[in-house]
């Protein structure tokens, strides 16, 4: 049960970029809610499974002797769950901002500048796995946001 939550269904164990993939489920899980919830409520569902992820992940890496492996991806669904909640999604741009968070949150996720290394880097277990991708979450929540309004106000 443990490996199925942290892996988010199985997501992670995917050959070929589990982080991705496993980033795609949660986008597509988020969405599915977003139309059911209010955004806070994802929002605090973000951090409630980040809190139990992060018990649950300082277990399993005592078990495999791993810190952060890539077949954990429950990180990834908190991240772009977060994104999802913050970025203004509505009925009007759903699917533009969707995308938008997708990729923005992967940007942070994988490049990792500044704050989110650090804490990638620094903090270890359970936390260190969650907290670069909740601040990654934020960051391209913010960024989603930004990237639209630029849209709507000189493309489209």
């Amino acid at each position: 049960m443990r490996k199925l939550f942290l892996t988010l269904f199985y997501s992670g164990l995917s050959p070929k970029a589990p982080g991705t993939v496993g980033s795609f489920v949660a986008l597509i899980l988020g969405m599915l809610l977003i139309k059911y919830i209010p955004h806070s409520t994802l929002f605090l569902l973000a951090f409630l499974i980040s809190v139990i992820a992060a018990k649950q992940i300082d277990i399993y890496e005592k078990e495999v002797g791993e810190h952060d492996s890539k077949e954990i991806v429950i990180d990834e669904l908190a991240g772009m769950w977060i994104a999802l909640s913050i970025c203004g999604i509505n009925e009007q741009n759903f699917y533009i901002l969707s995308i938008l968070a997708f990729l923005s949150f992967r940007l942070f996720d994988i490049w990792k500048p500044s704050i989110i290394g650090k804490i990638d880097k620094d903090v270890k277990g359970g936390w260190g796995v969650m907290g670069d991708d909740i601040v990654a979450g934020i960051a391209g929540g913010i960024l989603a946001s930004a990237v639209y309004q630029l849209l709507t106000r000189f493309v489209f």
